[in-house]
């Protein structure tokens, strides 16, 4: 049987590092001599305790991995009712940012200083939307603060830091059509100002209170940018504690505002709002954001200027930046209890886009910590209900609809697929469905009626690419997507297969396959949840 060994070499102190790792393949019918690559001194073989004479060696067989090991990262599964394409994938740890074809074949990677805080996107230019996790007071999940253009062959194009004592930039940023970038960024508020703005004192933490803020900018230069909008959540706060405040009121009058006294994660969590995921509808002009702390979502107008943004009129919709519609946790808003729950610390929520198979409505990641039914994950899409005017429709009294989902995706058994934090999916031009398990590292896709046609777990750690057969932990991923070949950022690009990220990987006999037709049902034929 083909054995794999790896040896810890101590090299000579002027060696340019003194503990390095190598692996050494044998055969143990042969016992064929390997070399170390330590400049040829080391050599492993039935003698290898006569080579210390060339230079003071320490050696250490730290283990054997057989090559026929059960395999536990990369390429598991590529059906051919796969959507054909290439996955953007930039795993939390690392500073590179890969593109994956579907047998798990690196055909491109992008370089950065930073690792990733927290998503990455390729643009119809070639260039990547990647941001970076930077230093900061801010150091709660999710931290960010700076975004990066780089282009195709991996030059910094453009980097701005979005970050000081009182503002960071964290989670997600959207690249909207005209150029500019949104992004989403905590605000801080210190004590005394929480409990001015009526927060609960007993509620209040000796760390203060980060409110949110969504700041569109424009790029300028190599390393500048200009605010051209803002919205801050600080302008749309109502509470039921301190009548003496100028926002007191009674919260379920009150949908389109948040109350600050609503409980999410105890007296020191400052992080109260926790939005990790920011979206746009260039045909609506509205901006979706999802607070994993309310489990809820929340549409705002963008149509608005910053002036209006921070009131209550104005805009398409005349309401300034007040909250448009919200959904997952009617109890955030006084309008329902534990039981109207049906969001549960989600990510990733965003409209699916034009021309897809459920387009317009909106998709979740549905993390499902805390579900009273028990921790399992769940992809989950719900049709906001309109009016006869377009504007969202809301009954006196009553939560925001809709009752039921309209379409998902569990697991069988449910618990067999749960990620706590993190996460996110994709509608495929096919009508499938790719899932970022992002806890587990796990990529996957299935079709529009839950069928698993494609899996893959990412290799890397922040030591780098695993070898195969490693039990591999720490290899989060916040998101992944998956672009079409004919995606305008591949025209003239070579896309040559450069093998497997993982280290010594297993035999493969992987085909790409040509895109099939769509196995989804026609959405005419749809009703309730599938």
């Amino acid at each position: 049987m083909d054995t794999v060994l790896i040896f810890l070499c101590k090299l000579p102190d002027n060696s340019p590092s003194t503990i390095r790792r190598w692996p050494f393949y044998t055969s143990n019918s042969q016992k064929e001599k390997v070399s170390c690559a330590a400049n040829g001194l080391l050599r492993a073989g039935s003698k290898i305790e006569k080579i210390t004479k060339l230079i003071p060696l320490l050696i250490f067989i730290l283990h054997v991995v057989p090559l026929s090991a059960q395999q536990t990262v990369g390429l598991f599964l590529n059906d051919s009712l796969a959507f054909n394409g290439y996955t953007l994938l930039a795993p939390n740890s690392s500073t590179f940012t890969y593109l994956l074809d579907n047998c798990g074949e690196v055909v491109h990677t992008w370089p950065s200083n930073y690792r990733p805080g927290n998503v990455a996107y390729l643009l119809e230019n070639g260039n990547l939307l990647h941001t970076g996790r930077l230093n900061s007071s801010f150091n709660s999940g999710g931290s960010g603060g700076r975004i990066e253009l780089i282009d195709w062959d991996g030059n910094l194009v453009w980097g701005y830091n979005y970050s000081s004592a009182t503002f960071h930039q964290h989670h997600d940023v959207e690249y909207l059509p005209n150029g500019h970038i949104l992004l989403i960024a905590w605000e801080s508020h210190s004590r005394a100002e929480a409990i001015e703005a009526g927060r609960n004192p007993n509620l209040a933490s000796n760390n203060g209170l980060w409110t949110e803020r969504v700041v569109e900018l424009e790029p300028v230069g190599a390393n500048q940018a200009n605010v051209v909008w803002q919205w801050r959540l600080w302008d749309h706060l109502i509470q039921d504690f301190d009548s003496s405040k100028a926002n007191y009121g009674v919260v379920a009058d009150h949908p389109e505002l948040v109350d600050i006294n609503f409980e999410t994660g105890g007296i020191n969590n400052a992080d109260w709002v926790h939005i990790n995921s920011v979206d746009y509808n260039p045909a609506l002009d509205q901006i979706l954001l999802s607070s994993r702390s309310l489990s809820e979502f929340w549409v705002i107008d963008h149509s608005t200027t910053t002036e209006q943004a921070s009131g209550h009129s104005g805009g398409d919709a005349d309401k300034g930046g007040d909250l448009l519609y919200r959904w997952g946790n009617p109890l955030a808003y006084g309008r329902g209890t534990a039981n109207d729950q049906q969001l549960f610390n989600q990510h990733d929520v965003h409209w699916v886009e034009a021309g897809l198979l459920d387009a317009g409505r909106i998709m979740a990641f549905n993390n499902g910590l805390g579900r009273p039914a028990g921790n399992y994950s769940s992809v989950d899409i719900v049709e906001p209900p309109l009016d006869e005017n377009g504007q969202y429709s809301l009954e006196e009294g009553q939560a925001y609809g809709p009752d039921f989902l309209f379409w998902t995706y569990r697991a069988q058994p449910p618990n067999t697929f749960f990620s706590a934090n993190i996460s996110g999916a994709q509608r495929l031009p096919n009508g499938n469905t790719l899932i970022c398990e992002g806890r587990e590292g796990r990529l996957f896709e299935v079709d529009y009626l839950g069928t698993l046609v494609w899996e893959y777990v990412n290799p890397v750690r922040s030591a780098g690419p695993a070898v195969q057969g490693t039990n591999i932990t720490n290899n989060d991923v916040f998101r992944a997507y998956r672009y079409a070949p004919d995606f305008p950022a591949f025209e003239g690009k070579t896309l040559d297969p450069q093998g497997p990220l993982e280290l010594n990987p297993l035999p493969s006999d992987c085909v790409i396959y040509g895109n099939p037709v769509s196995s989804a049902p026609a959405p005419e034929e749809l009703s309730g949840v599938r």
